[in-house]
């Protein structure tokens, strides 16, 4: 495999990676935002859609960020009349972010951006030693 090709598809994989944990930091630093005016929605949970992309230059497949969207699903509700997002009923609405989803999908897009590292860090390593070795 062309050493080109390598360094560029560990750095797709790293960019897709980091919106990832972009999007998780974003879903935790959300994860109590409710809606400003009563029975309005709270945050909704995004999650990153992933797809291979062809770079027709260098024939290379890769993965690339294909979409970035709200995940599905109702939103939990509590009971605090006081609140200003409250219904007529007294329940707000709160956002479908459950920390510890958020937290497995953050550790494994950190796993996944260091494993591209490495790929890198090694694929570097032997360019490197390949140029010392033509001097």
């Amino acid at each position: 495999m062309d050493i080109d090709k390598a360094l560029r598809i560990s750095a797709a994989g790293m960019a897709a990676q980091s919106t990832r944990l972009r999007v998780v930091a974003e879903n935790l630093a959300n994860r109590d935002s409710t809606g400003e005016s009563p029975g309005a929605d709270p945050y909704r949970r995004r999650t990153v859609s992933f797809a291979d992309r062809l770079d027709r230059e260098t024939g290379t497949r890769a993965v690339a960020v294909s979409r970035i969207a709200g995940a599905p699903g109702a939103f939990p509700r509590h009971y605090d009349r006081s609140h200003p997002a409250a219904d007529a009923a007294g329940y707000v609405k709160t956002p479908n972010v459950d920390s510890l989803i958020e937290v497995m999908d953050m550790r494994e897009a950190q796993r996944t951006y260091s494993a591209n590292l490495s790929v890198l860090e090694t694929t570097r390593g032997m360019l490197t030693r390949a140029i010392e070795a033509l001097r």
